[in-house]
């Protein structure tokens, strides 16, 4: 049965936290609250957890993960990213942005979009989420979370728990987020595409 953290958005508790990432550095997918919506998150070096959570979704390995990273540095280390689209990304982090870069060697092949070679990657903007990030100590594998057949994020913590609490480690519960999943952004080409319009404003990186 999955554990259910209550912490506070703005001041979480870090003891309550730090349990969360003892179960993340044990192999369990959460669902844990984002500046857009709820999310599942997983160990980045854990096949096991990203399998799991690829179920949970009922996603294949075509679907782009996303790598949820502390800040703009970090990123840089799991994608490779000129001058242009690192000022373009600055300009839109932390924030509700997911943005399609290379992947680096950095990012294992397993959760790598299997022919392009390419990974999802965002800043957050979500305290809880920056505390999670910061006491785990590395980008956490995520998507947002959406159950198949359906169109909006879940976003009731208790209904989460409720419906895949055999299939979660933990829920960190911090009062609902929005229901807008990220804006998604293809840097890959040039000029940059829109996939998916999302809370994020396209316009902040001239789009």
């Amino acid at each position: 049965m999955a554990q259910f953290f209550t912490v506070h958005p703005d001041n979480p508790q870090t003891r309550l936290l730090k349990q969360a990432v003892a179960l993340l550095n044990q192999g369990k997918v959460l669902a844990v609250p984002t500046d857009s919506s709820y999310a599942l998150v997983c160990h980045l070096d854990d096949k096991n957890a990203a399998d799991q959570l690829r179920r949970i979704r009922e996603v294949d390995d075509k679907h782009h993960l996303t790598l949820l990273c502390r800040d703009l540095s970090e990123l840089a280390n799991y994608a490779r990213v000129d001058n242009r689209q690192f000022r373009a990304i600055k300009q839109a982090t932390p924030g509700p942005f997911t943005f399609i870069l290379e992947a680096t060697k950095e990012v294992p092949r397993r959760v790598s979009h299997p022919q392009r070679k390419t990974i999802g990657l965002r800043v957050p903007e979500h305290k809880v989420l920056q505390e999670l990030l910061s006491l785990h100590g590395a980008p956490l594998l995520a998507a947002t979370l959406i159950m198949p057949t359906e169109d909006d994020p879940l976003n009731d913590p208790q209904e989460i728990r409720e419906r895949l609490e055999h299939q979660l480690g933990a829920v960190i519960d911090a009062g609902a987020c929005t229901l807008q999943a990220t804006t998604v952004i293809d840097m890959t080409d040039e000029p940059a595409q829109v996939l998916r319009l999302g809370q994020g404003d396209p316009a902040l990186l001239g789009l």
